[in-house]
């Protein structure tokens, strides 16, 4: 007698990430979800992490990879391009969910699309709707059936506006020791013991690294000057960053004491006693490695004019925004000189007594931000498949 209820077919996830932080948190739900599907396919536009699980990208993630409101108009006809090109293969042979993770402005209109076509959208990593463009929300709920939100105070601005979320925590937190092993970190980047070490993280994309790193490389020369013994460790998203970096270092008259590294951007900090960075995801990730820092951030002058204007918090970093207070200093666009830089930075080596008071805060965000978050999201998407196949049986 025939089987009344033949097996279905292994499910297609879509998924799109936009840069480096992005592949991260696909990579971890790539896992959890061949957890629960063995059988499963896994296809969009995603990077080397989410690659290594399996997943098949349609285009390199570092097309999509585009920093500030200006300069995304002279990639504007080919990020339209790719987002169609790819439509329109999910229309054609439409998965069981798409994630759009994070690069709202790419993701959330194809959402959208696909939304409207029957398929189902959980869009990961909430835009910043509670610090700016608050409405945004509205054409959210139009298209996307899930929010998953890193951040605890996100969830309270979705269920105003009858949009499901789920606070799921940051996959980093659980990844990252509460402890962090400074003596093994430093031994794998062949750093002495008794090194004083400052991180310099000029960002993952190209947009970023040509506005901060010789900013940050100039704050290095005159820290140097201050404290001679200093090491400054560079860890590079990808070759091309290094590429660019390395240019930058041979142009320089001094003798910086730098060290490039492939990746190993979680070494870094942790074998760091202060960072200088960007903001952004790696602000985060400075904080649950426990490390003083500062954070600084430059943009296209009309990007950034048309941006505070919009911008309804007073911090931009997400330490500062968990803490619920100016832990951390935030040196933006014109108040990122290299005085000011080098002033903050040294600070952040020498103020012991603020060091102590930093990690309290820390510890308490580590432990709030310990959700296991991959492990939800993959309960979130297939819940949501659930209630759809529910819906069509």
């Amino acid at each position: 007698m025939p089987d009344s209820h033949p097996a279905r077919s292994p499910l297609t996830f879509a998924l799109v990430a936009g840069e480096a932080s992005g592949d991260i948190l696909g990579a971890g739900l790539i896992r959890e979800l061949k957890q629960r599907c063995p059988d499963a396919r896994f296809v969009g536009i995603g990077g080397p992490l989410m690659i290594a699980e399996g997943f098949e990208t349609l285009f390199p993630m570092e097309r999509l990879s585009v920093m500030g409101l200006v300069e995304v108009l002279g990639r504007l006809k080919e990020l339209l391009h790719i987002r169609k090109t790819l439509r329109d293969s999910l229309l054609a042979e439409p998965p069981a969910v798409f994630i759009g993770i994070d690069a709202p402005d790419f993701n959330l209109p194809l959402e959208r699309k696909l939304h409207d076509a029957g398929i189902k959208t959980i869009h990961y990593v909430s835009p910043s709707v509670w610090a700016w463009r608050r409405k945004r929300i509205l054409k959210i709920r139009e298209g996307v059936d899930h929010m998953l939100c890193l951040l605890p105070f996100e969830t309270d601005v979705y269920q105003e506006y009858g949009v499901p979320a789920t606070f799921i925590g940051h996959p980093l937190a659980n990844q990252i020791p509460l402890e962090p092993d400074v003596a093994s970190a430093r031994q794998k980047l062949g750093v002495d013991e008794a090194d004083t070490v400052v991180g310099l993280l000029p960002g993952s994309r190209g947009g970023e690294v040509k506005q901060l790193a010789p900013l940050f490389l100039d704050a290095a020369a005159e820290l140097q000057k201050l404290r001679p013994g200093l090491r400054f460790l560079v860890p590079c998203a990808n070759s091309q960053r290094r590429a660019q970096i390395e240019a930058l270092l041979q142009e320089r008259p001094d003798e910086l004491s730098v060290q490039l590294f492939d990746g190993c951007s979680h070494e870094v900090m942790t074998a760091s006693d202060a960072l200088l960075m960007a903001s952004g995801t790696a602000a985060l990730e400075g904080l649950l490695h426990k490390k003083p820092m500062v954070i600084s951030y430059r943009m296209n002058a009309l990007t950034f004019w048309l941006l505070s204007r919009l911008v309804t918090v007073e911090s931009v970093s997400l330490p500062n925004l968990l803490a619920g207070e100016k832990i951390i200093p935030e040196l933006l666009q014109d108040d990122a000189t290299v005085e000011a830089l080098t002033k903050a930075t040294l600070a952040a080596l020498e103020d012991s007594e603020n060091n102590r008071r930093l990690q309290e805060h820390y510890r308490a965000i580590h432990l709030q931000l310990r959700q296991d978050a991959s492990i939800k999201a993959a309960d979130v998407v297939m819940n949501v498949i659930a209630d759809q196949q529910e819906k069509a049986s």
